[in-house]
């Protein structure tokens, strides 16, 4: 466990729980003082033979991003943790960002906060692959084969000009895949430049990729 810091700053808080069980971590953390959150819709890959047998190593996941201060953050995830119990495998996962700046958020003043909030000493860090639909599976496949044990699929659509496609004169916006993985700090680069090089990130409407640091997790093994 972290001890929260004393200044006035914000956290990401990330949990990543099974399909309809995102209200009940927004009312846990509203308990703890979190204004609220958002809930996305995602699918989970888990490393496992006996899953892969069955069929059901792709699981319907509910991913939710808060807002909050940092000592709020801290003792949302404490709480989180007490009672749904993410020591035990598969119940769950929950984690810190620090956020540089942010508007919009009810009940939180806008703030700007002056040059980066690096995340010194983690031991884990956040993958984020943004890709178009149906290229997730090439990202799982190249971070497995450089250590990853599993990810998280969000569902998204992208708009840019690279992205942009046009159908009987009228611009389409095409579907995304947001991949995100979670990995020991060691394991980072040889994941990422895995990724790099199977996807052909550095090629113009490739993909977006980019890492955060994690201050606190818990429930990955």
């Amino acid at each position: 466990m972290t001890m929260p810091p004393d200044r006035d700053e914000y956290e990401l808080l990330c949990a990543i729980v099974s399909h309809g069980s995102g209200s009940k971590v927004l009312k846990i953390a509203r308990q703890y003082g979190v204004s609220g959150g958002t809930i996305c819709l995602g699918r989970g890959t888990v490393k496992s033979r006996v899953l892969e047998f069955l069929g059901l190593n792709n699981v319907e996941k509910e991913i939710i991003f808060m807002i909050a201060e940092s000592a709020t953050a801290h003792g949302a995830i404490e709480g989180l943790h007490k009672e749904l119990a993410f020591d035990k495998p598969h119940h769950g996962i929950a984690f810190l960002m620090p956020v540089i700046n942010f508007l919009g958020a009810r009940g939180c003043e806008y703030r700007d906060i002056q040059g980066s909030r690096g995340v010194e000493d983690t031991m884990y860090n956040a993958i984020f692959v943004v890709v178009d639909r149906g290229s997730a599976e090439a990202v799982l496949d190249a971070a497995t084969k450089a250590g990853s044990r599993g990810a998280t699929i969000i569902n998204a659509r992208g708009s840019g000009i690279h992205e942009t496609h046009m159908l009987f004169a009228m611009a389409i916006e095409p579907e995304k895949e947001i991949v995100m993985i979670l990995s020991e700090d060691g394991l980072t680069e040889p994941i990422v430049s895995a990724i790099r090089e199977a996807l052909q990130i550095d090629e113009p409407g490739r993909g977006i990729l980019f890492t955060l640091g994690v201050k606190q997790a818990y429930g990955l093994y």
